[in-house]
């Protein structure tokens, strides 16, 4: 088996030019990065909007606070607008002599539809193959975050994900499984408890591999 040998960026240069990579309009645009503050006042206004649309009476004990309440979870579950990559990476990239896959199962995951406006929740399965870096573990998941926690729909929060990874490692693949349940076909509509959604991304040798895609498939499919 190959052994991974982790060595920092190869130089300062290098982390400034990643860093610049990342900063860049274009990127930024690309990923739905750098979006103003949550406006808490507006939001405050139309959720009270929403209280009393419904018939509700927005002066009582249980909903006083709740325009506040919702504005404020706004922050943290549409945090994705406003991560900093170069913050998220953290420096965590990492020149490797591996050439393996790379792949990181099951994490969890929770979005917002933007259809409804009502949560899906799931497990994303992430594979890549290096060709000349690796990212640190536990970015694989905050990159995840940073798709899930917006208004999302599944099939571009799993683009998203293997773009992202592609962009930033620029791999010999990426592949990306998202599996997910969402509130929307349980709670209203059909109401069907127990459906689920599957959607993919397969990018460079898991696209024109078919051998290779398998074997990602095969580590996913295998009892947790």
């Amino acid at each position: 088996m190959t052994n991974i040998h982790h060595n920092d960026l190869s130089s300062a240069t290098d982390l400034e030019l990643l860093e610049d990579r990342l900063h860049a309009p274009q990127f930024l645009e690309r990923f739905e990065l750098d979006y103003p503050p949550v406006d808490h006042p507006r939001i405050e206004s139309a959720i009270r909007d929403v209280l009393i649309g419904v018939g509700e009476d927005v002066e009582r004990e249980g909903l006083i606070d709740t325009p506040r309440r919702v504005a404020r979870a706004y922050d943290e579950l549409l945090s994705g607008y406003r991560t900093d990559p170069v913050a998220l990476l953290n420096n965590a990239l990492f020149d490797v002599d591996y050439s393996d896959m790379v792949v990181v199962a099951n994490i969890e995951f929770s979005s917002l539809c933007e259809h409804h406006l009502l949560p899906f929740i799931g497990h994303v399965h992430v594979a890549y193959i290096p060709s000349n870096k690796v990212v640190g573990l536990s970015k694989i998941p905050r990159i995840v975050d940073l798709f899930a926690r917006r208004f999302q729909i599944q099939e571009r929060l799993t683009r998203q994900i293997a773009n992202f990874i592609d962009e930033v490692l620029e791999p010999e693949g990426v592949a990306v499984v998202v599996e997910g349940q969402h509130m929307c076909s349980m709670m209203r509509g059909v109401k069907k408890h127990d459906s689920s959604m599957t959607t993919s991304t397969m990018l460079g040798v898991f696209h024109d591999n078919a051998t290779t895609r398998q074997e990602f498939l095969q580590h996913i499919q295998r009892p947790a």
